[in-house]
């Protein structure tokens, strides 16, 4: 191809689509891909792009919708290799040899163990040419094959900044971490017009699967960024407490003291009064660290990573404000799914248990409770990481089990003074085992009184010292002295041996 050819079809192809669409996007409130891209990167930039010229023959399909490459978050930074679609070009749809260039990067990143960003803005697969992009052995399907194969291996992150319907819509179902744009991210199996047309269902694209139903209703979504700039800082921000693959250690950071507030002492209520475990996690760890992941999805437990005294934990706390930091479905799944992912990369896990246990009734029986909670415990029970449970207050019942109790591989159960464990309260229990004794007694004053002297008796039998003397608990440290005991911890168990059954797989309660 002579000099000015190639040099001419390179200026064509970075342009990416016909201006018209340039100018729908800034009507959207989006970025051109290129745009989007030196962003992310700044200073650091793209070390590399594959496939630019694909379809280059063909002037309506510049890099045939997908940059694909390896880039650097800052200068002389980590690499990252990333796909980011170009809705400028047939609405980002994927055609032959964009799944080719996609499932030639996951192939690049895993060989470079490097974490794999999927930056989508796609209307999903191009239909007219289906036949060749979406049955065979190297199309479409082989993208989630390969996720799956990536997936524990190196961090996988798909931030949407536009849709990602039908098929798509398995690349952040896939991915470690789903950062959604708010107002311009969605992802759906149907569309709505689909949804009319077969089932006479009408609703709108953001109730079907807008980035705010995802993140509060679905859990699909992990993060709501609020703009484009905040999800790409978003993404920074995370990948800073991940290694680049499963065989190293998350990055040591600066140690820093929480954030000026309360002690702890003066934020744990005695009792059952409510207060928000965000605060306890505030002056536990380095001040301004702690990353939530799914803040609007099922908040009665808080999940995310945080750094204590520089070292990357992650954190699976009840939260008392929120149902009481009851377990549900939701929670259990969310738990779970955090619990896997704090394992693959040996982030250390942090319990913080302050749980009546799980939700009773009929309507949680029927949605599956116990096989949601089994998930749960079941990962708590694989996780091989370094692992600190705290009884803040009380937990009771299976919530012990889920909240990493000492049958679980714990490395130490500590407890706040106060704290109480046992198979349920003892207004349940007193009432559970002197029922027949209670209804027994007719005058009032006399019934009352019988039921608190068992209530205090039972206390007194799930006293935390009692518990300490039982070896229930390993330790019972003073509410101001939490921070110290967890650092030494931390510390202390950085070089645990993590050995497990082998095994192909196990069989997971779903």
């Amino acid at each position: 191809m002579p000099d000015e050819t190639w040099r001419s079809a390179r200026e064509r192809i970075l342009q990416g689509g016909r201006p018209t669409y340039h100018r729908r996007l800034q009507q959207e409130g989006k970025s051109f891909v290129r745009d989007r891209l030196a962003k992310l990167f700044g200073r650091g930039g793209i070390e590399w792009e594959d496939g630019l010229y694909a379809e280059a023959h063909r002037p309506d399909l510049p890099a045939d919708a997908v940059v694909t490459g390896v880039g650097r978050l800052d200068a002389g930074g980590r690499a990252v290799a990333f796909m980011a679609n170009d809705s400028t070009v047939k609405a980002g749809s994927m055609g032959p040899k964009s799944i080719e260039k996609i499932l030639r990067i996951q192939d690049t990143a895993e060989r470079m163990r490097v974490p794999l960003l999927y930056l989508v803005d796609s209307a999903g697969a191009r239909i007219d040419d289906q036949v060749r992009s979406f049955p065979g052995r190297q199309h479409g399907g082989r993208i989630f094959y390969r996720q799956v194969q990536l997936s524990g291996v190196i961090p996988q992150v798909a931030v949407l900044f536009g849709p990602s319907p039908a098929g798509s819509a398995y690349i952040p179902a896939f991915s470690d971490l789903v950062i959604m744009v708010d107002k311009n991210a969605s992802a759906y199996l149907g569309s709505p017009r689909m949804a009319a047309m077969a089932i006479g269902e009408h609703v709108t694209a953001e109730d079907m699967g807008g980035a705010r139903m995802h993140c509060r209703v679905s859990g699909l979504g992990d993060v709501l960024a609020e703009n484009e700039d905040h999800a790409l800082s978003l993404v920074r921000q995370y990948l800073s407490y991940l290694p680049a693959h499963f065989q190293e250690l998350p990055p040591l950071g600066d140690p820093v003291p929480p954030a000026a507030g309360p002690s702890v002492g003066n934020i744990v209520p005695p009792g059952r009064e409510p207060f928000d475990v965000h605060a306890l996690i505030a002056a536990l760890v380095d001040a301004d660290s702690f990353y939530e992941v799914k803040a609007l999805f099922a908040p009665e437990l808080v999940t995310g990573f945080a750094r204590l005294d520089g070292r990357v934990i992650g954190i699976v706390a009840n939260q008392p404000v929120v149902k009481g930091g009851t377990l549900f479905v939701d929670s259990a799944d969310k738990g779970a799914r955090f619990i896997w992912l704090a394992n693959a990369f040996n982030v250390p896990l942090l319990f913080l248990a302050d749980v009546p246990g799980f939700m009773i009734g009929s309507a949680v029986e029927r949605q599956g409770i116990i096989r949601h909670g089994a998930k749960m415990i079941a990962a708590v029970s694989e996780a091989t990481v370094p692992k600190v449970a705290v009884m803040v207050r009380k937990c009771y019942g299976a919530g012990l089990y889920a909240m990493a109790g000492p049958a679980f591989g714990s490395d130490a159960v500590l407890a706040l003074p106060g704290a109480e464990v046992a198979v349920m309260g003892p207004e349940a229990a007193v009432n559970a085992v002197y029922y027949r004794d209670i209804e027994a007694i007719a005058d009032a004053e006399a019934r009352a009184q019988f039921v608190q002297e068992q209530r205090d008796a039972y206390r007194r039998d799930i006293d935390v010292l009692r518990l300490a003397s039982e070896l229930v608990v390993d330790d019972i440290v003073a509410p101001d002295d939490l921070r110290r005991a967890l650092v030494g911890r931390f510390a202390g168990y950085s070089g645990k041996r993590r050995d497990w059954p082998a095994k192909h797989n196990a069989v997971h309660p779903v």
